[in-house]
């Protein structure tokens, strides 16, 4: 062999050491659950959907811890608002005052009424005649015989202190002489005059005042003094609809509002009073403002994704298992045991389900349940219609991988059944249970926020996205208060587009025709 031939052969010896594998150049070869990480995160939509995820569950579960306010914290203003003081009403039909000792019941002011319309003076009520004389202008004393059994009017006497009483007697007198016109009268031997006002004085110290205002107090407590009223009906009959009062606690403004259906005046007035600060602006304390509760809308965001989210990933729990359970059993034993799962499945896919949830939604309204425990139930019954659909997935599985080598060799080695359904065949068919669960929980969501939206989900003082959004149902929430629901349903949106786009790319990692 020539040299030049020598030198060739060399050269190609030495490539072909050179180019032998060793453990530094050896092939590496993927694991299937890192070629399905490395296909999943290949697709962008896929790492766009879990990088939402991530940003939705720190922002629901961190977000509710690092928070100052609690989820049902109520936050207060104070503010003028214009509250109804008293009521007042002119008296137009006649009031009755009994003596000691005597009957007049509304049969016998019936039949009086009858008998002064038509001007008698006398009239028979179930075999006693009583007798009535006017002795002013619309006063009148029932009696009966010589004896005064009722006094019929439509002016009102009225002690000076509201703790005292007017007794029958004084009454009488009283009203008398101010219906005539007298300046004086005489009750028991004490003289009393009457000013043009219907003041009552006795040696010039007011004792009592007659009026036909009727004052109602609208707050608990409150009495009202003879100055007061006189102002209020001066001001009714001048027509005017505000007064001022000064007493020795101070000066206050009053309005008046007249009701023509009742026929009577509501006293207003001014005050500062302690309100729930709703729908308050964003604000520095407040990012998202305040919803119609005053509470921190930011605050009831982040609980509102926990509930949501926690609500989506217990219902797809409870409908996995009893999914991989049943279907495990269906598709492994088939024959009658099979047919008798299928049957079951179509039983649940006949039931309608929304109405279902509406009718237990109100039956729990009506029953009063607690909101936890009606969220519970919310879970349970959410849970329990959805397994169907997982339970068929895994039984078509079953059915396939049931007749291939590796269960013969199981049954072979004597492992009992259900080690061979729950640690060989139902681990062949986790891919496609995760993708379809992972589905399953972005339409979970989507049922669990459009019952809480009906009013039928989440209660109060639990949030959820769902329940937040429900303020919209008020047309001027919904045009005025973008605060309290758009910031919910963009993470109800984001959320769900997230688990879908996870979703979408679990199915094509798990792919095996998926190009790599």
């Amino acid at each position: 062999m020539s040299d030049e031939k020598k030198m060739n052969h060399q050269q190609e010896g030495g490539s072909q050491e050179h180019l032998s594998l060793n453990d530094d150049r050896r092939v590496k070869v993927l694991s299937p659950g890192a070629l399905v990480a490395k296909r999943f995160f290949r697709n962008r939509l896929a790492v766009v959907g879990l990088v939402i995820l991530a940003v939705m569950f720190v922002f629901s579960f961190v977000g509710g811890v690092v928070s100052p306010y609690d989820q049902d914290q109520v936050f207060y203003r104070r503010e003028f608002q214009s509250k109804e003081y008293a009521g007042v009403t002119e008296n137009s039909s006649f009031r009755y005052t009994t003596a000691e000792g005597q009957s007049f019941t509304g049969m016998v002011q019936a039949q009086f009424m009858l008998a002064a319309t038509k001007g008698q003076t006398s009239f028979t009520y179930d075999g006693v005649t009583y007798s009535l004389a006017e002795e002013g202008e619309d006063f009148y004393v029932i009696s009966q015989g010589t004896t005064p059994v009722a006094l019929a009017y439509k002016d009102i006497v009225n002690a000076e202190d509201p703790s005292l009483t007017v007794g029958f007697d004084f009454q009488r007198a009283a009203l008398k002489a101010y219906t005539n016109g007298e300046q004086s009268f005489t009750v028991d031997g004490t003289e009393y005059t009457v000013d043009e006002h219907g003041g009552i004085n006795e040696a010039g110290q007011p004792v009592a005042y007659i009026s036909r205002f009727v004052v109602q107090s609208k707050v608990s407590g409150v009495t009202f003094t003879r100055d007061f009223k006189e102002q209020l009906a001066e001001t009714i009959e001048n027509d005017s609809d505000e007064f001022t009062y000064t007493n020795d606690e101070g000066t206050f403004d009053y309005t008046l509002e007249y009701d023509a259906d009742t026929k009577s005046y509501s006293v207003r007035q001014e005050k500062e009073t302690q309100v729930f600060d709703t729908y308050s602006e964003p604000s520095k304390a407040h990012w998202l403002g305040t919803d119609r509760n005053g509470m921190d809308m930011l605050t009831r965001l982040m609980y509102g994704g926990r509930v949501s989210l926690v609500i989506g990933f217990i219902v797809v729990i409870i409908s996995a298992v009893l999914g991989i359970i049943l279907g495990g059993v269906a598709g492994y034993f088939g024959g009658w045991v099979d047919n008798l799962i299928m049957r079951i499945v179509d039983v649940f896919y006949c039931i309608p389900s929304m109405p279902l949830i509406i009718i237990m939604g109100s039956a729990m309204d009506g029953m009063r349940v607690d909101p936890t425990m009606r969220m519970l139930y919310l879970m349970l019954v959410l849970g329990f219609l959805g397994w169907p659909g997982i339970a068929r997935m895994v039984r078509g599985q079953i059915l396939s991988l049931r007749e291939q080598e590796f269960m013969t060799a199981t049954e072979a080695c004597g492992i009992s059944i259900p080690r061979r359904i729950f640690r060989h065949l139902i681990p062949n068919v986790i891919p496609q249970l995760i993708v379809i669960c992972t589905m399953s929980l972005g339409s979970t969501i989507i049922t669990e926020a459009t019952l809480s939206f009906l009013g039928l989900g989440v209660k109060f003082p639990f949030a959820s996205w769902g329940n937040i959004i429900n303020d919209v149902s008020n047309s001027f929430v919904l045009t005025n208060y973008w605060f309290v629901w758009i910031p919910a349903g963009i993470c109800l949106l984001l959320t769900v587009l997230g688990f879908n786009f996870v979703g979408d790319g679990l199915r094509d990692a798990f792919d095996p025709k998926m190009k790599r």
